[in-house]
């Protein structure tokens, strides 16, 4: 229980962080679940399902925050001509700004974790693993539920 605890804490001081990064480059038109919605989407051209896919992020949240994110001109969306119920989505060269400051500052902090020795005992590669684990359980249970 105490490891779920602090996968839940950690989730949201990132969140923190990312929201603090944005305030400090004055930025508050993006809330932090929409930055990383824009790193996570990167530099490919996705449907909205692949990107729930992707970044396991609910349906109404992510379709949400796209259509906020279209509008405040971060993403580009376009109809699909074999499918028109389906809605292609990438990044406008304002959201690849936005995800170049949160790609700088997942390395900044990463170089500072590093030389601080935290992510020395146990080695990062095996808390990695484990946590790939976890998720691969979680993912199971979730294909049985439904």
């Amino acid at each position: 229980m105490e490891s779920l605890q602090i996968l839940e804490r950690l989730h949201r001081l990132l969140l923190d962080l990312v929201k603090d990064e944005f305030e400090r480059l004055g930025r508050s038109d993006l809330n932090p679940v929409q930055a990383l919605l824009i790193y996570n989407l990167g530099a490919a051209e996705v449907t909205a399902g692949e990107l729930r896919t992707r970044g396991m992020y609910q349906g109404s949240n992510v379709s949400y925050n796209l259509k906020k994110l279209v509008d405040l001109g971060y993403v580009h969306h376009e109809r699909s001509e074999m499918d028109r119920r389906s809605v292609r989505v990438r990044l406008t060269p304002t959201g690849q700004e936005v995800r170049d400051r949160v790609i700088e500052l997942f390395a900044r902090h990463a170089e500072g974790l590093e030389m601080s020795g935290v992510l020395d005992d146990p080695p990062l590669e095996r808390v990695n693993l484990q946590w790939r684990r976890v998720e691969r359980y979680w993912a199971e249970q979730i294909r049985y539920i439904y």
